[in-house]
């Protein structure tokens, strides 16, 4: 949280930290340093150049507001050695974040964050950072970048933007006041589609909610959309790395259903006869879409850089979380809202069909529903103790259900004898367990909803 541990003290540890482990790795480093619409993320920015420089390291500072995928798409374009990105993506306005992407250009693995964390906690232990990083003196003067027209191009490569134009939709473009603005609202205006803009303009709080592509939050552009009898709705969360979708009739669509009915899409305009992946939460209709073109699916933990591992290497078409996170063969190793929203828009223009009406020709072509949930658990840490206790036991029922496996790759997910799965597993950014469900109707995951959570919290 912002002035609690968010503060200038602990991100000159961190980038104290990074500039080490940069300079391990590199003679003559080149950083990025990026940041988002939240409060402060210019003197945090500059913050992050006078330290880098005071190790010595080449800095290119982001005149503006950039969003997370323009980032990645840079460090790729120029081959630098990494990007430092201050943002909290989708999470409320007393939040701030650091993220440190390497010169793959996806988020740092594993072993690269205890790399840093392992120099940080060195320094504590020290006292020791340099008098030189620590002072308010002169800032030092960096390079500025705007990366939004390079980015821009490399769009017009991956999104047949000549199918949208022809079929003359007309999107409400929501950027939740977040890094979104003049990126998605200004690309489909430049290929001639009508395009309303909303929450554009920078604010700080984001509204009093936060700038998630949640239902809750996306229902200023839900009244719009139905409104103004658009096509459909489009939004991107803070740092426009995870996208939002309304359709024509207002109805918020499912991350979820958008990964399997794109993954399809692509299959069938870009001619990837390729596997998709998904994280362990995600839907398994990506699974069934796969075996409708005679493919299979890479299963990952949760975070995106274990998708972003598979697209460096080439092995899938898609790559996507059901926390509304997105990327394609090619592209970058890291989630990208915007290529997103356009790859929906495309998809709705291709087929002349609204994103319910591709849904449901989907379930029939499937021959079987999908209906996820994701229900977040906030509960003590007795109460959380007792659920890991639990979750580790190999049960062969639960809930008066038969389980058919368990796996273990994030947390505990167990299948069912009927095709339903449920998994709970902490949160890697929250104090909280998280609880995903799918079954076939939406009775059928309310009713495993509900018996999950009881299960959960018996003594």
């Amino acid at each position: 949280m912002i002035a609690d541990d968010f503060t200038f003290a602990n991100v000159r540890l961190a980038v104290t930290a990074i500039a080490e482990h940069v300079k391990s790795k590199a003679q003559e480093p080149i950083i990025l340093v990026a940041y988002d619409t939240r409060f402060y993320s210019e003197e945090f920015s500059q913050l992050a150049v006078d330290t880098l420089q005071h190790h010595g390291i080449r800095t290119l500072l982001c005149e503006t507001f950039t969003p997370t995928p323009a980032v990645a798409f840079e460090i790729m374009r120029r081959k630098l050695d990494g990007a430092i990105n201050f943002t909290a993506s989708h999470n409320p306005a007393q939040y701030h974040g650091l993220k440190f992407s390497s010169a793959d250009a996806g988020p740092a693995l594993p072993e690269v964050t205890r790399d840093i964390e392992a120099r940080v906690e060195k320094m504590i232990a020290k006292d020791a950072i340099s008098p030189a990083a620590t002072s308010h003196g002169k800032k030092s003067a960096s390079e500025k970048v705007n990366l939004r027209e390079s980015y821009l191009k490399r769009l017009e490569e991956l999104v047949h933007f000549e199918t949208l134009r022809k079929a003359k939709p007309s999107l409400v473009v929501d950027a939740l006041h977040g890094c979104g603005a003049g990126y998605l609202d200004r690309t489909l205006t430049d290929h001639g589609v009508t395009v309303r803009s909303m929450r554009a303009e920078r604010d700080c709080l984001f509204d009093g909610t936060g700038p998630d592509v949640s239902e809750e939050n996306l229902a200023p552009l839900s009244k719009a959309v139905v409104d103004s009898k658009a096509t459909a709705g489009l939004a991107t969360d803070g740092d426009a790395d995870r996208f939002g979708l309304v359709d024509l009739d207002g109805t918020w669509i499912q991350p979820n259903l958008i990964l399997a009915l794109v993954y399809d899409y692509l299959v069938e305009t870009r001619k990837w006869k390729m596997p998709a992946a998904r994280s362990v939460a995600t839907t398994q209709m990506i699974d069934a879409v796969a075996k409708l073109h005679g493919q299979t699916v890479h299963q990952t933990p949760v975070g995106f850089k274990y998708i972003g591992q598979l697209i460096r290497e080439d092995k899938i078409a898609l790559g996507g979380e059901e926390s509304a996170g997105l990327t394609i063969r090619g592209h970058i190793p890291e989630k990208d809202g915007i290529l997103a929203c356009l790859l929906v828009a495309e998809m709705i223009a291709a087929r002349g069909a609204s994103i319910g009406e591709q849904v449901r020709s989907m379930y029939k072509r499937l021959g079987r529903e999908f209906w996820p949930v994701r229900e977040n658990l906030h509960l003590s840490d007795e109460q959380k103790a007792k659920a890991v206790k639990r979750v580790a036991v190999d049960a062969s029922t639960l809930a008066g259900r038969k389980v058919i496996s368990i796996d273990r790759t994030d947390g505990a997910k167990f299948v069912f004898d009927d095709g339903s799965w449920m998994l709970l597993r902490l949160s890697g950014t929250e104090p909280l367990l998280r609880l995903y469900v799918e079954a076939e109707s939406a009775a059928a995951s309310s009713k495993l909803t509900q018996e999950a959570s009881q299960w959960v919290l018996q003594n």
